[in-house]
């Protein structure tokens, strides 16, 4: 709690910093062309604390969200004209005027660019390495992106032509570009390398994992990251919980896991998918060549056997030791076997909806293809068989095989910018395919250069952890809280969709690792590249705010700002004085736009003063000044509603 404070304290006062360099950037050029200074005041309200020097009063008020300069003229009496008051803002030249009013704003530019400098001086950031690669680690199954073969590991490069800046850009460029986006990328063959690029139109739709109907995706739900089990961050132990289905695995710290029934892995969420997709690692003999097919586990009363095929399995019940279980509840899959497990035929489900299920019309890869007949099964999930009732019986647990990457601790971390091709340098394909070819067989092989077959596994559900009556009782008390919560969602739309995920947490199959890491890198780019990519984010999010095609409700305000700058005072000094260096560059960029009331409505109101020649009254600018007021005031207090919102999680809902 009272670090916690102090970080808050520290956001701050790195926010009021930048307000201060903003208002000293006016008040450096004021001085200069001879405006009389009366009082600069870093936030707003009555003063806390004040002193004058050289004719100024300086004050610290009770709000520091905000400051100001009052230079004489801006607040005058009814019956005087500001333009009259020699030392005033008004009374200088137009040009004058337009020097202080664009100082503000460009001390901030500044800033902002001896912030990125020191970065760059000093090394960069350490940033985790799905913080910026191109490469994807999940895909939308139900995506137009998922439909044409877009699958984990693959690679965007750009959306709508902008080049990737990072992870944030797969939430952020469908948020502000229109309702269909142009996906630019790369597909890759891991086994052979080759890429093969693509460029596609994609309809931005609602994010499936977000409740709000005004988030949207183009169908890349996660950056690919490495999945390795290791020691905490600290060096400090990180010990598998108890009845971990991955402790007698033979799992080492450091291990990555590389690859899980079939599949590179590119990112956690796939694995968990990998863990959930109901689907057995197979190894077939097809025209003597041994192959791995992922096939599906279905019960037994999702399908229509004929009598024959029926009897059959109630025979491979008995012989597999399962008496008393009944038969529509146990696993088969979806296939008429003989007795020394040869296809025969592939066997008709009861509901259609069951059977789209089981075999999409776009499968995950070649592995989730169709058995054919004659394929002859001659183990199930690394376990070798000889007759279809062993089949049977191992097909009534999940089980699946893990190969791990043991790697020597890397002694220095790499720059973003050569991750991705050491991230294919890194997956060693012949002697992956030396393991994976031999699963299943009569002479499996354990390891293969810094490979390591795992023992099989079989996942758990985060309830069939061995919990002390304490622990249980607590974890129990939770959910009931959680669920409560969800249930009193008011859209019964939301409620339902959030219950539904809230179920399928529960029931997910887990291997138990701890806290597993990503890799990290060295995000170092030049201060000019920075600048560049932090003004572009602020140009495109302006421009769909303005276009409609961004909901308000997504900006930052305040309390929101004060957050994010609070949060990476607790990552680290570097992660914070990034913030403040972008936010020092919104805030100078937001002043420059020619609205009233801001440094850029100055700007222009002067510009419009020396094209025409004439003096606008203060009658004249206060009707073009109240109403924008109004407007900023009523945008600060919507913005203000909704940091509430996400800050106390629904309590604040629109």
């Amino acid at each position: 709690m009272i670090f916690s404070l102090m970080y808050t304290l520290l956001a701050l006062i790195g926010l009021s910093f930048l307000i201060f360099i903003h208002e000293l950037g006016h008040y450096y050029m004021a001085r200069r062309v001879g405006m009389r200074v009366e009082v600069f005041s870093i936030g707003f309200g009555k003063p806390i604390f004040s002193w004058e020097k050289d004719g100024v009063r300086w004050q610290i008020g009770w709000l520091p969200l905000g400051g100001y300069v009052k230079i004489a003229g801006t607040e005058t009496e009814e019956n005087q004209d500001p333009h009259e008051i020699k030392d005033g803002f008004f009374g200088k030249s137009p040009w004058e005027r337009i020097k202080v009013a664009f100082m503000g704003p460009f001390a901030n530019l500044v800033l902002a660019l001896l912030i990125f400098g020191f970065l760059w001086v000093t090394g960069g950031r350490e940033k985790n390495f799905g913080d910026f690669t191109t490469k994807i680690g999940w895909v939308d199954p139900h995506s137009t992106l998922y439909e044409q073969g877009i699958r984990p590991g693959d690679e965007i490069t750009a959306y709508d032509h902008y080049p990737l800046d990072g992870a944030k850009d797969h939430l952020q460029a469908p948020m502000t570009g229109s309702s269909e986006i142009l996906v630019s990328g790369n597909q890759l063959n891991y086994e052979t390398g080759k890429k093969m690029p693509f460029e596609t139109n994609v309809k931005v739709y609602p994010h499936p994992q977000a409740l709000q109907k005004d988030l949207v995706t183009a169908g890349i739900l996660n950056s690919a990251n490495y999945v390795i089990y290791d020691r905490l961050p600290d060096g400090s132990e990180n010990p598998l919980p108890e009845g971990s289905p991955v402790s007698n695995s033979g799992i080492q710290y450091g291990d990555r896991i590389l690859w899980v029934n079939g599949e590179i892995i590119f990112s956690l969420q796939q694995l968990h998918q990998i863990l959930n997709s109901g689907r057995a690692l197979i190894t077939i003999e097809r025209e003597g060549l041994v192959q791995q097919i992922r096939v599906p586990r279905v019960f037994v009363h999702e399908l229509r056997p004929d009598m024959e095929f029926r009897e059959e399995l109630n025979d491979w019940k008995f012989a597999a030791g399962l008496q008393a279980a009944k038969i529509e509840n146990l696993y088969t899959i979806p296939y008429n076997l003989t007795y020394n497990g040869v296809v025969e035929n592939p066997l008709k489900f009861i509901d259609k909806d069951t059977e789209k299920e089981v075999f999409p019309a776009h499968p995950f890869s070649k592995l989730d293809l169709p058995l054919q007949k004659g394929d002859r099964i001659i183990a199930v999930n690394g376990t070798p068989i000889a007759y279809s009732y062993q089949l049977f019986k191992l097909l009534q647990k999940d089980q699946v095989n893990i190969i791990v990457q043991r790697l020597p601790q890397v002694a220095e971390i790499s720059s973003w910018k050569d991750a991705d091709h050491e991230f294919d340098q890194q997956i060693p394909v012949k002697n992956l395919q030396a393991i994976i070819n031999r699963i299943g067989t009569s002479a499996p092989l354990y390891q293969s250069g810094e490979l390591v077959l795992l023992k099989p596994v079989t996942p758990k559900t985060r309830h069939e952890f061995p919990l002390t009556p304490e622990k249980q009782a607590w974890l129990t008390a939770e959910l009931l809280s959680k669920k409560k919560e969800l249930e009193m969602i008011d859209d019964p739309e939301k409620r339902a969709q959030a219950l539904n995920f809230f179920d399928q947490q529960e029931k997910q199959l887990l291997l138990g690792l701890p806290g597993v890491q990503d890799r990290k890198v060295i995000y170092n780019p030049t201060p000019g590249e920075l600048f560049e990519n932090v003004f572009d984010e602020i140009w495109r999010t302006l421009t769909a705010l303005f276009s409609g095609m961004l909901n308000p409700k997504w900006i930052s305000g305040p309390i929101g700002i004060v957050q994010v700058v609070h949060q990476n005072w607790m990552i680290g000094i570097k992660e914070a004085l990034y913030w403040l260096g972008a936010i020092s560059l919104n805030l100078g960029i937001l002043n420059l736009l020619p609205i009233p009331l801001l440094d850029g409505g100055t700007i222009m109101l002067s510009f419009f003063e020396i094209i025409t020649g004439r003096k606008l009254s203060p009658k004249t600018i206060e009707k073009l000044v109240v109403p924008f007021a109004i407007l900023l005031i009523g945008f600060f207090i919507f913005l203000t509603y909704n940091d509430l919102s996400r800050l106390f999680g629904g309590f604040f809902t629109l």
